[in-house]
């Protein structure tokens, strides 16, 4: 992959983004009882697996609660420091959303952010940064945040820039707009919960518009709906008390239980395994580089999360064989065995989604509202741009960038 420190020169970001993110959106009590507990979520075993896997890619967020602060004493840990260093991973988190109905996007709390994502993840620099949930804000605020990650990126502590958000209309419009009036694209786009079995908005038109807006690499994050397309559903578990889908999408999805069932497969393999196998190449044109792929090829890129071990290695197992039937000159007579097993098993996977997809009805490619009915952002405006100096990121970080 090459140097990944802000010092080297800066290349596309397709160039050196990797094609399977691990997302540690589950480094959080939204999806796992006790997160800081490692007998319940064993973060650094996850961690160092991920990183022997050769997955070098990691997704996190100061609004996922302790998750910022899980991944970097993860990677910080002696056993994984000293055999990986900062510039054989790449490392991806956001700004700007506070809490659940909390936002601000002034350039000194998107500052203040970034210096405390420094912090808790132990690293001089940060390979990308979004502005997280940019649906919740007006279009000003997102330009703003933006033009502010910019200067940061200037600065030298970040290398690229983008949005993330739920409604692929608004980040569509958003990309378009932030080009218009800055004459510079985004370098990144991460959708969530828009390209799985249930919805797939995140796909042909959405895919040309951002094109056209000059993003370069767009991700699709939460192949399993944040946990929806599972066999427990969003019904149980901690999910239930804040996953934003209607009872009746629920009820459809668990009949898709069913109908993976009969067909000797679980659901989230499924849905798993559609996603990965459709976004690497629906995706392609906007996707990364995979070192297992000759050179120059591009993949849909996914951001993958798991909550221990063994759903890390099952969704590598998944994508390592989509990986195979991608390739269409396997190079010996194992590598075309394995080509055929994924291309039939990519066969298999499409009817059985099909099938759903007729069950679905109405409930295919609905997407619930972001935000919902009557949000207010509750930050207040003279708090905006406030943030306290007593933790010492004002003079360890902010006070030296002289922004």
């Amino acid at each position: 992959m090459g140097s990944l420190s802000p010092a080297s020169n800066r290349r596309p970001l397709h160039e050196v983004m990797p094609p399977l993110v691990l997302g540690t959106a589950t480094f959080n009590s939204q999806y796992v009882s006790d997160p800081l507990n490692p007998d319940v979520l064993p973060a650094l075993s996850i961690v160092s697996r991920t990183l022997e896997l050769g997955i070098n890619a990691f997704d996190t967020s100061p609004y996922y609660g302790p998750s910022e602060t899980i991944l970097g004493d993860a990677l910080a840990h002696p056993s994984n420091a000293s055999k990986y260093s900062r510039e054989s991973y790449f490392l991806v988190t956001k700004a700007g959303r506070v809490a659940g109905d909390e936002f601000d996007y002034s350039a000194a709390w998107v500052r203040y952010s970034v210096c405390r994502s420094l912090e808790r993840l132990h690293t001089p620099y940060l390979d990308l940064v979004y502005m997280h949930d940019v649906e919740f804000v007006s279009s000003d605020e997102v330009l703003e945040a933006v033009q502010e990650l910019r200067r940061l990126r200037d600065a030298g502590i970040i290398r690229y820039v983008g949005i993330s958000g739920y409604p692929v209309g608004v980040l569509c419009d958003l990309a378009e707009m932030i080009l218009e009036k800055t004459g510079e694209p985004l370098d990144a786009v991460l959708s969530y919960s828009h390209f799985t079995i249930q919805n797939t908005t995140l796909g042909t038109s959405a895919v040309q518009r951002f094109t056209k807006a000059g993003v370069d690499v767009v991700l699709n994050a939460s192949m399993l709906g944040m946990g929806l397309l599972t066999t427990r559903g969003a019904d149980n578990g901690p999910m239930k008390a804040w996953h934003p889908s209607p009872s009746g999408l629920r009820d459809s999805i668990k009949d898709l239980v069913s109908v993976a069932t009969e067909a000797d497969e679980k659901l989230e393999v499924v849905a798993i395994r559609w996603a990965l196998d459709n976004w690497a190449r629906d995706g392609a044109s906007r996707g990364g580089t995979s070192p297992w792929l000759p050179a120059g090829t591009r993949v849909g890129v996914s951001v993958m999360g798991v909550a221990n071990v063994p759903e890390l290695e099952e969704t590598w197992r998944v994508f390592c064989s989509v990986i195979e039937g991608y390739n269409p000159k396997p190079s010996s007579a194992e590598m075309a065995e394995a080509h055929a097993w994924s291309l039939e098993r990519r066969q298999k996977i499409q009817s059985l989604v099909e099938k759903m997809w007729a069950v679905l009805g109405e409930w295919k490619d609905y997407s619930w509202s972001s935000p919902g009915p009557g949000f207010v952002n509750t930050r207040r405006k003279e708090d905006r741009g406030v943030y306290p100096k007593s933790d010492g990121i004002y003079d360890k970080y902010i006070q030296k960038l002289e922004l």
